[in-house]
């Protein structure tokens, strides 16, 4: 079995810090996608809000059981002194409404991002929040250069903007979004451990990426093209990437309701809005 790639559990450890400035003490909290996102997180996580029961949410079975193995409880005897409290859900399976959803680079991936966004919308409690993270547009800028130079189709998807992310959060419902960034900067002494890394993070889903296999010599050539046109190297001539990670945060609010000649309002709705603050 595979486990997350070290970058999403170094951004997913970056993202964790952040909730030391949310006053919120969660009862219950939504991990999405663990095997993806990252195990060390979700300890961390669990280790910060210990009460909070955690159900957790995977798209397929054998990620699911990848969740399982890797946060099974004697995988925390080692270091947690009780056990956590961890409901698990079946692959198409709905969480029950919850007040944290965390998601660590996930977005970036997703075909219809704001779909995923109603999503976590819907998953939460009114004043529940969202934590996430993704890649931004100046991600693998080195990597695009380099595929540019050689005439090939694009080396990846064209990211989002965190700018353009806060405006989606609030066209799907979300509140008070709030928005940053880093960029990180990785070094390899070698083409070849570059492209070993790039290998880990994820897959070229550009609608003009090459449409079909590559052939026995196409490593070899990309190796060539890195080593001869790569734009950024350090001086003792590392190859060097750069990555720009977003995180975000948001809460669902009250919704508000423009009210017409007939307004329809479903029961829950009815029930949130005259729930006491």
């Amino acid at each position: 079995m595979s486990a997350p790639a070290w970058l999403h559990e170094e951004v997913g450890r970056r993202m964790q810090d952040r909730l030391q400035w949310i006053k919120a003490q969660p009862a219950d909290w939504i991990h999405a996608n663990p095997s993806l996102g990252g195990f060390e997180a979700h300890r961390l996580i669990a280790a910060r809000y210990p009460k909070a029961v955690c159900q957790i949410t995977e798209p397929s079975t054998w990620r699911l059981d990848l969740s399982q193995h890797n946060l099974k409880p004697s995988a925390w005897r080692a270091w947690w002194p009780g056990q956590p409290k961890i409901q698990w859900l079946a692959p198409g399976k709905t969480a029950q409404a919850a007040d944290l959803l965390w998601a660590n680079m996930q977005l970036h991936l997703h075909a219809h991002p704001q779909e995923l966004l109603m999503q976590w919308h819907e998953a939460l409690r009114v004043d529940g929040f969202v934590m996430f993270s993704c890649l931004g547009p100046d991600s693998l800028q080195e990597l695009h250069a380099t595929y540019q130079t050689m005439g090939w189709p694009s080396a990846g998807s064209t990211w989002t903007d965190m700018h353009d992310w806060g405006d989606m959060l609030v066209q799907t419902g979300f509140a008070e979004p709030v928005m940053d960034m880093e960029r990180i900067t990785l070094n390899y002494a070698s083409a070849d451990a570059l492209l070993d890394e790039l290998r880990t993070l994820g897959r070229n889903f550009h609608p003009s990426r090459h449409a079909h296999c590559r052939g026995r010599g196409w490593r070899q050539q990309l190796l060539q093209a890195i080593e001869a046109h790569w734009p950024e190297r350090t001086i003792d001539g590392q190859f060097s990437l750069t990555l720009e990670v977003v995180y975000g945060h948001a809460l669902r609010a009250k919704p508000r309701y423009r009210v017409d000649t007939t307004t329809r309002i479903s029961l829950d709705e009815m029930k949130n809005m005259l729930r006491p603050t």
